[in-house]
C-alpha cells in the first residue's frame, strides 16, 4: 500500500467490536512499526505490536499517547447506557471533540473517524445515496445524533486544519463471531436465550426493516487502507446485497410475520420502559428510516472488496451468539451466567 516503514497507529476504542479487528489488521501490515491500542478498562488479550493503554477519551491527558503518531483511528464509542443519554453525550461527543483536538494539539497528520450510516438522514427506498446524502441523522435516538453532530464538528475541524487529513468511514451494520454476546448484551439484554435464537419461528416483516451488513473484518480492511492512502474524505462500508426479513428468515429456517413499523416500535418501546431490553425504541425508528449506501468510492479510492458475504457474516455471528462466543476483552467478554445476572441486577440500557 504504500512504502513507509515504522508508523506509528493509535486506535481508541481498541478492545471493542471494531477495535480488536482494527488493531489486529493495522498489527499484520508491514508498514505499521507499533500501535497503541487505547481503551477505558484493562484488557487480557494481546496483538502484535500493540501495547494497550488505560485511559479515558472523556477524561484522561491523551497528549503524550498521541504523540508523534502517523494516524489516529477514533472508534471509542459508548452505545449504553440508552436511558442516560447525558453518559453517551459525554464520551461520544465530548470525547471525541478531546481526540479530534489532541491530534490537532500534537500535530498528527492523520485523522480516521469511525461515523456510521447511522448518521445518514431519512432517505429513499428505492435507490442508493452515495457519501454526499445529507449526514443529519435521526433526532429520536441518541445514536444518530451523536453521529451525525460529530459529522457537523469535524466540517469546521476540517476548515480549521486543512492540514490533518481526515477520513470519515460510514460503515453498516458490523458483525463477527467474537462480537455476538457483546451485541446481544447491547441490544437484546439477558433474556435473550442465545443457544435458541437459531430456532425462532418467525421473524417480523416491516416496511423499511432491512440493514447492509459488513464483517467487522473487512470493515478493519478498509480502515487500514483509509490510514495507508492518502485518501481523504467520507466512505460507505456495506457487502452486497442487504438483508431483509426474508433473507433472515431463509437463515434462520423460519417463516416471516408482517408486523407494521407503529406495533414494532410499541413493542420495543414496552421492552425498553419496563427495563426488559436496553435497545431503545428511538434505535428501531432509526433502522427503518436508513438509506442504502452506495459504496463505489470505497471500491474505487481504497480498492477495497469485502471477503465476507452479508449471509456468511451473519450465519457466523449467529453461530457465536448461540456458543456464548467473545474475546478476553471488557467489551467482548464471552456469556455465562453470573454476568447474565450482572446484568439484570445493574439494569438494562442504565449502565455503560
Amino acid at each position: 500500500m504504500t512504502g513507509t516503514e515504522g508508523l506509528k497507529v493509535v486506535v481508541t476504542g481498541a478492545t471493542g467490536n471494531v477495535g480488536t479487528s482494527v488493531t489486529a489488521a493495522l498489527g499484520a501490515q508491514d508498514a505499521v512499526g507499533s500501535v497503541v491500542g487505547i481503551a477505558r478498562r484493562p484488557t487480557d488479550w494481546r496483538c502484535r505490536k500493540t501495547e494497550f493503554v488505560v485511559a479515558d477519551v472523556a477524561d484522561d491527558d491523551l497528549h503524550e499517547l498521541l504523540r508523534d503518531a502517523a494516524a489516529v483511528v477514533h472508534l471509542a464509542w459508548l452505545f449504553q447506557p440508552t436511558h442516560k443519554p447525558e453518559i453517551t453525550w459525554r464520551n461520544n461527543v465530548l470525547g471525541s471533540i478531546r481526540v479530534f483536538e489532541t491530534v490537532a494539539e500534537v500535530g498528527v497528520p492523520t485523522l480516521v473517524h469511525a461515523s456510521s450510516v447511522g448518521a445518514y438522514s431519512p432517505g429513499p427506498q428505492d435507490e442508493r445515496v452515495d457519501e454526499r446524502w445529507p449526514t443529519h441523522g435521526w433526532p429520536g435516538a441518541a445514536y444518530p445524533r451523536e453521529k451525525a453532530y460529530l459529522e457537523r464538528w469535524l466540517d469546521t475541524f476540517e476548515l480549521r486544519h486543512p492540514d490533518i487529513r481526515v477520513v470519515r468511514m460510514r460503515p453498516g451494520f458490523l458483525f463477527k463471531r467474537e462480537s455476538a454476546t457483546a451485541q446481544r448484551r447491547l441490544f437484546a439484554g439477558p433474556l435473550l436465550p442465545g443457544r435458541l435464537v437459531r430456532s425462532l419461528p418467525i421473524v417480523p416483516r416491516t416496511a423499511g426493516l432491512r440493514m447492509q451488513v459488513l464483517h467487522t473484518d473487512d470493515a478493519a480492511d478498509a480502515y487500514v487502507r483509509a490510514v495507508l492512502r492518502p485518501v481523504r474524505g467520507a466512505f460507505n462500508l456495506a457487502a452486497e446485497p442487504p438483508v431483509d426479513a426474508e433473507v433472515l428468515a431463509e437463515i434462520l429456517g423460519a417463516r416471516t410475520v408482517p408486523v407494521p413499523p407503529a406495533a414494532l416500535h410499541a413493542a420495543v418501546a414496552a421492552a425498553w420502559h419496563a427495563r426488559l431490553a436496553p435497545a431503545s425504541p428511538g434505535l428501531v425508528d432509526t433502522v427503518l428510516r436508513l438509506p442504502l449506501m452506495d459504496c463505489t468510492r470505497a471500491r474505487t479510492d481504497l480498492e477495497w472488496i469485502p471477503r465476507f458475504s452479508p449471509r456468511a457474516t451473519l450465519e457466523e455471528f449467529l453461530t457465536g451468539l448461540r456458543d456464548g462466543a467473545g474475546l478476553p476483552t471488557p467489551p467482548l467478554a464471552e456469556d455465562s451466567v453470573g454476568r447474565r445476572l450482572h446484568e439484570v441486577a445493574t439494569g438494562m440500557g442504565q449502565r455503560p
